[in-house]
Protein backbone atom coordinates (compact mmCIF):
# COMPACT_ATOMS: atom_id res chain seq x y z
CA UNK A 1 0.00 0.00 0.00
CA UNK A 2 1.66 3.42 -0.84
CA UNK A 3 1.24 6.50 0.86
CA UNK A 4 -1.72 7.50 -1.73
CA UNK A 5 -3.81 4.66 -0.11
CA UNK A 6 -2.82 5.24 3.16
CA UNK A 7 -4.66 8.68 2.82
CA UNK A 8 -6.98 7.12 1.07
CA UNK A 9 -7.84 5.06 4.39
CA UNK A 10 -7.71 8.25 6.64
CA UNK A 11 -9.65 9.83 4.56
CA UNK A 12 -12.47 7.24 4.47
CA UNK A 13 -12.07 6.59 8.20
CA UNK A 14 -12.54 10.05 9.20
CA UNK A 15 -16.08 9.96 6.89
CA UNK A 16 -17.48 7.50 8.58
CA UNK A 17 -16.18 8.31 11.80
CA UNK A 18 -17.71 12.25 11.77
CA UNK A 19 -19.49 12.43 8.85
CA UNK A 20 -22.33 10.06 8.91
CA UNK A 21 -25.05 8.87 11.01
CA UNK A 22 -25.64 5.43 10.00
CA UNK A 23 -26.83 3.48 12.68
CA UNK A 24 -26.22 -0.16 12.26
CA UNK A 25 -26.94 -3.51 14.94
CA UNK A 26 -24.26 -5.62 13.90
CA UNK A 27 -20.78 -2.95 13.10
CA UNK A 28 -20.10 -0.05 15.14
CA UNK A 29 -19.17 2.35 11.72
CA UNK A 30 -17.27 4.92 14.35
CA UNK A 31 -15.10 2.28 15.53
CA UNK A 32 -14.64 0.63 11.99
CA UNK A 33 -13.70 5.00 11.16
CA UNK A 34 -10.81 5.13 13.78
CA UNK A 35 -9.43 1.92 13.19
CA UNK A 36 -9.12 2.72 9.59
CA UNK A 37 -7.66 6.06 10.00
CA UNK A 38 -5.18 4.49 12.72
CA UNK A 39 -3.86 1.97 9.90
CA UNK A 40 -3.88 5.25 7.51
CA UNK A 41 -1.75 7.01 10.24
CA UNK A 42 0.59 3.59 10.92
CA UNK A 43 0.63 3.05 6.62
CA UNK A 44 2.06 6.94 6.68
CA UNK A 45 4.91 6.76 9.30
CA UNK A 46 5.89 3.27 8.20
CA UNK A 47 6.08 4.59 4.23
CA UNK A 48 7.83 7.94 5.38
CA UNK A 49 10.29 5.65 7.27
CA UNK A 50 11.24 3.42 4.44
CA UNK A 51 11.39 6.13 1.71
CA UNK A 52 13.86 8.35 3.87
CA UNK A 53 15.67 5.10 4.33
CA UNK A 54 15.75 4.89 0.29
CA UNK A 55 17.24 8.31 0.18
CA UNK A 56 20.32 8.33 1.79
CA UNK A 57 22.63 10.65 0.79
CA UNK A 58 25.97 9.61 -1.48
CA UNK A 59 28.65 11.95 -1.02
CA UNK A 60 30.09 12.20 -4.86
CA UNK A 61 32.77 9.90 -6.38
CA UNK A 62 35.91 12.14 -7.59
CA UNK A 63 36.47 11.41 -11.01
CA UNK A 64 39.74 10.01 -12.06
CA UNK A 65 42.21 11.68 -14.62
CA UNK A 66 44.38 9.58 -16.57
CA UNK A 67 46.86 11.35 -18.69
CA UNK A 68 48.43 8.92 -21.37
CA UNK A 69 51.08 9.68 -23.18
CA UNK A 70 51.39 11.49 -26.53
CA UNK A 71 52.47 9.81 -29.80
CA UNK A 72 54.22 11.42 -32.22
CA UNK A 73 55.77 15.04 -32.19
CA UNK A 74 55.09 17.66 -30.40
CA UNK A 75 54.29 20.81 -31.43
Amino acid sequence: MGLGGCILLIGAGAILTFATDWKTESVNLDLVGLIMMAVGIIGVATFTSIARRRRAVVPPVAPTVVEEPRSGYER
